[in-house]
């Protein structure tokens, strides 16, 4: 992963004190065309309190000033694309302005409106309650990238909160962002991680104990960071010519190539959506990750996995798991039921979007290819995890059914399950009746408690691993390729949260 972190960027002997005074300019000089400002309806009222936003898109806000900004780490990749090298990150100056301290030209700070369907239930307003875009940055190629500072302070969207983050949770959050780009899931990205210097109050282990933090600020990247939820709350309040505005934006800047916008156009938009979620959906499933706060104000319209709260991947493989504390209960955002939450929260948004709409056929074509999508490519992903890609659709399914059991019989690691299953040798003699102790063994290094394993779950998963092996065998080209493509598409590592 292509992360630098600040170590001993003060020190002269790695970058002289004159270098930051040099590269001031190294920031001066970024592209900012700041389109959604431009194009969309704004606030009305300049002051920054706690309050209904009515009839826009967003509020102009400033970032808090903080104490003493410094750069923890950031991401070189993300810095390249926007067009930023080595010695401009690690400057005072990129502290300054990644932290909110200094207002670069060109930038427009706001906060953006949107409301959103919490755990089922509509929630009303909720918006950018500690997050402020900076603006819309174009770089060399004409890549546009929306920055956004996560415990920035507060915005009128804030609510009873204080509008800022802990470096507990921005740890995560920037780690997360990146090790999900990498691991082939779209995903917003992070640029930074910067402690603000300053404490904040947090109740940790939200048992009444609440302690001080150090604060920190996370830079989020991406093409954009409308949500579900900003449609909602337009129709919501019946505003309707808000809605249309900022469809008619979304169509024509995130998804030029479909055309102008027209009640025709629309219907293509959201079959996209629809697609594109599902997409994100497999990629999570595929990983073992769960987002833990599936929220409608959570689901980016452009299918990246957005908001890290209390994300986590599955450990040993449990279905019905959720990082979240709050849904223990209830478990509607668990592992399982992602697939069916999507589907769930893009029916929310053709809600939101249906006074666009002569009829509502456009909008149930787009959930009806939402769920023939998911589930043509969730086959084809775990058929690429066990390196069956030339095996039938109904071998597959039936070969996943019964794996989904077997992985449930005792604890298992899901990551390190797929990574020894790949090891397993397809040779001659692999199916001999002889060789059964060592294919368990091949993958009793994927067991909590290998000492619980009883002689029936040793010939249930015995029995599971012959069938997929005879399917192995049928598939063309060397073993070795079929490695390399599970190793391709299944995790070595994953962020587990305890670490």
């Amino acid at each position: 992963m292509a992360l630098r972190v600040n170590k001993m960027a003060r020190e002269d002997k790695l970058v002289g004190r004159e270098s930051y005074t040099q590269l001031d300019d190294g920031l001066d000089t970024l592209n900012f065309d700041n389109r959604f400002v431009r194009e969309l309806p704004a606030d009305g009222e300049t002051k920054n309190y706690t309050r209904q936003v009515h009839k826009a898109c967003y509020s102009f806000v400033a970032p808090t000033r903080v104490a003493q900004p410094k750069l923890v780490a950031y991401s070189r990749e993300v810095a390249e694309r926007l067009d930023l090298n080595e010695r401009v990150c690690l400057s005072d100056d990129f502290a300054e302005v990644f932290s909110g301290n200094r207002v670069l030209k060109g930038m427009q700070p706001h906060a953006t409106c949107y409301g959103g369907h919490q755990f089922g239930n509509w929630a009303g307003q909720l918006g950018d309650g500690r997050a402020i875009m900076l603006g819309e940055l174009v770089n060399r190629d004409g890549l546009r990238s929306v920055l956004q500072l996560k415990g920035a302070g507060l915005t009128p969207y804030s609510r009873t909160a204080d509008g800022l983050a802990v470096l507990r949770s921005s740890v995560r959050e920037f780690l997360c962002s990146e090790a999900m780009y990498h691991l082939g899931v779209p995903t917003t990205r992070a640029l930074s991680l910067v402690l603000s210097g300053e404490q904040v109050v947090r109740d940790m282990f939200y048992d009444g104990n609440p302690r001080m933090e150090p604060g920190a600020i996370v830079c989020r990247v991406a093409e954009s960071f409308t949500r579900f939820g900003s449609f909602e709350i337009f129709t919501s309040r019946g505003e309707i010519a808000q809605l249309k505005k900022l469809v008619d934006y979304t169509i024509r800047v995130d998804f030029p190539h479909l055309g102008d916008p027209s009640p025709q156009v629309y219907g293509m938009w959201f079959e996209e959506v629809c697609r594109k979620t599902a997409e994100m959906i497999v990629h999570w499933m595929r990983v073992g990750f769960v987002h833990g706060v599936m929220n409608t104000d959570n689901m980016s319209i452009l299918g990246l996995t957005i908001d890290f709260g209390p994300y986590g991947w599955l450990e040993d493989y449990d279905p019905d798991w959720t990082p979240n504390t709050t849904d223990a209960e209830g478990r509607r955002y668990r592992f399982g039921h992602q697939p069916q939450i999507a589907l769930w929260n893009l029916v929310q948004l053709a809600n939101a979007i249906y006074p666009l709409f002569e009829g509502v056929e456009p909008l149930q074509a787009g959930l009806e290819l939402y769920s023939e999508y998911y589930q043509r490519a969730y086959s084809w992903m775990m058929a690429g995890k066990l390196g069956l890609i030339k095996s039938t659709p109904g071998q597959v399914d039936e070969i996943v059914s019964e794996l989904t059991n077997i992985l449930q019989l005792t604890e298992t690691d899901m990551t390190i399950f797929f990574r020894q299953l790949a090891k397993i040798a397809i040779s001659p003699g692999v199916l001999s009746e002889d060789n059964d102790d060592q294919l368990f063994e091949a993958i009793v290094p994927a067991y909590y408690r290998p000492e619980l394993i009883t002689e029936d779950i040793k010939f249930e998963t015995v029995s599971w691993l012959r069938r997929y092996l005879a399917c192995c065998i049928e598939q063309p080209g060397p073993d070795r390729e079929r490695r390399a493509k599970m190793n391709a598409v299944n995790p070595k590592y994953v962020l587990r949260n305890y670490l």
